[in-house]
């Protein structure tokens, strides 16, 4: 089991909402916080990130009141925790020239920002949107910026490329293929993090790369109804089990078993989502005997029993269907 792949699936990832924008100088744009786009943008989703790739140009970009980096084509710029944050053609913060933005339409209509004349930064805006309850390592391992330089040329033309394509004809099948370029985007971006993270890095992202702690979380995520203990997980990660919850404390914050727990707990909280299958069914997924343990362990953790859990989020979608009908 590919731990990163795994959590990526249960977390729901999902990139449906992104639009391409040519700038020429001057220019600046000051977002709101993602969460304040999410109503309109993907309101099934609990969570967005925002990020933006350049397709062609420079310009500059960063959390609002911190220091922006340089942007040039190729490269990747995401916000973790959707702060809100600038785009700008200089480093220069002129203020004259902000513009709040809520979001513009879909990617088939394009954003035009500062004077007439030929571009001088050509990029896409986009967000993901994924759960943030009721655990996800993902994002509290994630820094509030991340830039990543020169993605591939080729990755790069080829997204441009798909994205004018599907944009201009509206093909059948554009959402599902852009979606998929977003969230294949957002997966490689995580690689590069974790292939680049400094010897001596902590936090889950590194813990993938530690043999011990890896291990166990590869365990962990490929088997998470097996009754586990923690001399098991030792003897399976060819440890002893003072460093396998010594150095799993150290990167991932908490003893290997609490981040089971919670593990299980978010698995549990997937199933019920989208599924139909029973709760005890459920509770036996994650390595409950019967459905009250199962329930109580839930409430613990979530806050709410999981049939309530359930009707919950039925309600919710049921919530944004009725209002896109509305529309």
């Amino acid at each position: 089991m590919d731990p990163l792949s795994d959590l990526l699936r249960v977390v729901r990832l999902d990139g449906a909402y992104f639009y391409a924008v040519e700038a020429t100088d001057p220019w600046r744009i000051e977002t709101t916080p993602a969460k304040e786009l999410s109503p309109r943008i993907m309101p099934v989703a609990e969570h967005l990130i925002s990020y933006h790739i350049v397709t062609a140009g420079r310009c500059y970009g960063g959390v609002v009141g911190e220091e922006h980096v340089e942007l040039v084509a190729g490269d990747v710029i995401l916000f973790p925790h959707g702060d809100a944050h600038v785009m700008s053609g200089s480093r220069v913060n002129r203020k004259g020239l902000a513009v709040h933005v809520s979001a513009p339409r879909r990617y088939r209509e394009t954003v035009h920002l500062g004077e007439a004349g030929p571009p001088t930064a050509s990029f896409v805006c986009g967000f993901l949107g994924c759960d943030r309850r009721p655990f996800n390592p993902l994002l509290a391992a994630l820094p509030r910026r991340m830039h990543m330089r020169g993605m591939s040329n080729a990755w790069i033309g080829g997204f441009a490329r798909q994205l004018t394509e599907e944009s201009a004809f509206a093909r059948a099948g554009s959402d599902s293929i852009l979606t998929r370029l977003a969230e294949v985007m957002f997966i490689e971006v995580l690689r590069r993090y974790v292939d680049e993270l400094p010897p001596g890095q902590g936090g889950w992202f590194a813990g993938l790369r530690d043999e011990v702690v890896g291990r166990v979380l590869a365990l962990i995520h490929a088997r998470p109804g097996h009754p586990w203990t923690l001399p098991e997980l030792a003897r399976e990660a060819a440890s002893s089990r003072t460093n396998v919850a010594q150095r799993f404390a150290s990167f991932v914050g908490e003893p290997p078993m609490q981040y089971l727990a919670r593990w299980r707990m978010q698995v549990a909280a997937t199933r019920l989502s989208e599924s139909a299958a029973k709760v005890s069914a459920i509770g036996a997924e994650v390595g409950y005997d019967s459905e009250a343990a199962f329930s109580r362990a839930f409430k613990k953790v979530v806050g709410f029993a999981p049939g309530a859990w359930r009707q919950a989020r039925r309600a919710e979608r049921s919530n944004v269907g009725a209002g896109s009908q509305d529309d």
